[in-house]
């Protein structure tokens, strides 16, 4: 990535790429234009099929959105390499509240995060039955808005 990046600077452009890196068995980054396909392959990964039918699909579909029809940046994730995205979680010492999906692919970041923080007053929701990108919006009324409230109002004061 890093001579992707010299690349970029010298030449002035951008490589696409996904935000997840895939090496093959020679070590070479694999690049994309775009992140989603344009149609649904048969038999597709679950954490696949659920980005697709949110960013691919009118619920979530942009012309102008990177997920929907582009691909991001071939170098973002160095940014991410340098220094392991909990490593000051300890020192957040305020109210903090943590959703996830009890079905998310995420949901074991959500947990990590949730053990990492410092904070006395924290709390970790799991949302029965919801998926990454069900919490997105509220298409399938999954959002625990009354939880975001009370915890708003005991610690936003």
């Amino acid at each position: 990535m890093n001579a992707q990046r010299w690349k970029d600077a010298a030449n002035g452009t951008s490589a696409p790429g996904g935000h997840d890196i895939y090496v093959d068995d020679k070590g070479n980054v694999s690049a994309a234009d775009r992140i989603l396909p344009e149609t649904l392959p048969a038999n597709p990964n679950p954490v696949l099929k659920e980005f697709f039918d949110y960013y691919r699909m009118p619920r979530g579909f942009h012309a102008r959105s990177v997920n929907s029809t582009g691909a991001w940046n071939a170098t973002m994730p160095l940014s991410f390499m340098n220094m392991p995205l909990l490593s000051y979680a300890s020192e957040v010492t305020i109210p903090t509240l943590i959703v996830t999906g009890e079905q998310a692919h995420s949901r074991y970041f959500a947990e990590d995060a949730f053990k990492a923080i410092g904070s006395k007053e924290k709390a970790l929701v799991i949302v029965p039955g919801a998926n990454h990108v069900d919490l997105y919006d509220n298409v399938a009324g999954k959002i625990p808005f009354a939880t975001f409230t009370q915890f708003f109002k005991t610690n936003l004061q």
